[in-house]
């Protein structure tokens, strides 16, 4: 298998990894010392345990959240990923209480990938605004 086609059998994992909340696939797929910045922490996450805490942070919220990768680009050592997020806000977001309103928000991610093949960085746009726009806080 190339570099390419390893990163995206690779984003199909992290896809489910995401979806599943599975600290087993977040080992074989995120390397530990990958940083990740959110609004749901003041601190920098790492790794696979730091990642899934995004994850659960949003499930706090939007207990059913799901993404879905709509189409992705992928190259040797970088992948573009438009997802769909979709989810019932059932639980306080960020001071907002539950709207119990469904959301799908587009969102875009691109992954970098170490020489082991496992992601170290994950830049976002911006998904945030379609988040708060989606529960009628904008």
């Amino acid at each position: 298998m190339n570099l390419v086609e390893r990163n995206i059998q690779t984003m199909k994992k992290f896809e489910t990894m995401i979806n599943t909340a599975d600290e087993s696939i977040a080992q074989q797929i995120v390397d530990e010392n990958a940083p990740f910045y959110t609004p749901a922490s003041p601190e920098v996450l790492y790794g696979g345990k730091g990642y899934l805490s995004i994850v659960h942070w949003m499930r706090n919220s939007f207990s059913d959240v799901q993404w879905h990768i709509k189409d992705l680009v992928a190259g040797e050592d970088k992948v573009a990923v438009h997802w769909t997020l979709t989810g019932t806000h059932d639980g306080d977001f960020m001071g907002i209480k539950p709207t119990g309103k469904k959301i799908s928000v587009s969102v875009m991610n691109f992954y970098y990938f170490n020489k082991d093949g496992k992601v170290n960085n994950d830049i976002a746009a911006e998904g945030m605004i379609g988040i708060m726009r989606g529960i009628g806080a904008i």
